[in-house]
């Protein structure tokens, strides 16, 4: 929660290295900058780097609205050998490999073809997913029979960057909730050979690309010189939301709870239909609130008698 003392509120692009979960990545940013306001917008497992986006501040409280972004990757599938954490870490090495088949650019796309879209996903036994109160990888450890869980994603675009012997990358765009382990071991199940997840790079969330992250080094750099705030990403651009600005005297209601009237509405910034969310905002432009729209934006709020929109986050 975003403190009076803190002193940086926005979005912060960092590139995580391998090696480091994503709690880690974020204990290293409070330690930097000597602030603890600070949460991630979606995990990034510690054997993956890349793209890792930060919510200091103020910008704490449109987190989980980040998180819902599409996200692109690129990753390396390792052909031949199966692995029960769909990764490199559960791959065991001592048995054999199996023999890979000729793979011809036509019969890879066709394979490739059958993950593109709204396909079924089994969640990997090695997951942080609550089944039956307790998370996956810990009956996982113990050696325990647990029915792994199947939920509906969607890949938008899956492509071949490149096939070696043994080997793909792909870069794969896909929406919240998408396990790129298990896209690596099923794709290997198809191909009939096995496959795991040996490599894997975050490089897009949303509107947010990798080029543009920090590394902790570069972070630590900037705070020293006292150059971070240039970095950060307001809240009002770190979200494609269309906005209403209120009258200086409603927005005081705002930490109340109470919404506006739609004689409270001065000005209507971007596009939305109801139920899109917006941001609220006050004379200045400063983001008072996130809501779910109830009427439209080509439509005058004073055609729509009643309550104009729902509060999703009041910022304080």
């Amino acid at each position: 929660m975003a403190g009076a003392s803190d002193k940086y509120h926005g979005v912060l692009l960092l590139d995580k290295a391998p090696g480091m979960s994503s709690h880690t990545a974020v204990d290293c940013v409070r330690k930097i900058i000597g602030q603890r306001s600070i949460g991630h917008a979606g995990t990034l497992d510690p054997a993956a780097e890349g793209l890792l986006i930060l919510c200091l501040g103020r910008a704490t409280k449109v987190s989980r609205f980040l998180t819902i972004d599409e996200k692109t990757y690129e990753a390396t599938i390792t052909l031949g050998r199966e692995s029960k954490t769909y990764d490199a870490e559960g791959v065991d090495l001592t048995s054999a490999a199996r023999p890979i088949p000729d793979l011809d650019s036509a019969r890879l796309e066709a394979v490739l073809d059958n993950f593109r879209g709204t396909i079924t996903q089994r969640v990997p036994a090695f997951s942080a997913v609550h089944v039956n109160g307790q998370r996956l990888y810990k009956a996982a450890r113990r050696g325990e029979e647990v029915e792994q869980p199947e939920r509906e994603v969607t890949v938008s675009k899956l492509e071949l960057l490149a096939a070696e012997a043994d080997s793909l990358t792909i870069r794969v765009t896909c929406s919240k909730g998408t396990y790129i382990r298990s896209l690596a071991h099923d794709i290997g199940q198809e191909l009939r050979c096995g496959g795991y997840l040996s490599y894997l790079r975050r490089i897009s969330a949303g509107r947010h690309t990798l080029k543009n992250a920090l590394s902790l080094d570069e972070v630590a750099e900037l705070h020293k010189d006292d150059n971070l705030t240039d970095q950060l990403i307001p809240i009002e651009k770190a979200l494609d939301f269309a906005a209403v600005t209120i009258s200086d005297e409603s927005s005081r209601f705002v930490l109340n709870g109470r919404t506006p009237d739609p004689s409270d509405v001065v000005s209507i910034e971007g596009a939305f239909a109801p139920g899109d969310r917006i941001f609220v905002k006050d004379g200045s432009g400063s983001v008072l609130a996130v809501g779910t729209a109830a009427f439209a934006s080509k439509q005058a709020p004073h055609e729509r008698p009643g309550t104009i929109l729902r509060y999703d986050r009041v910022f304080n």
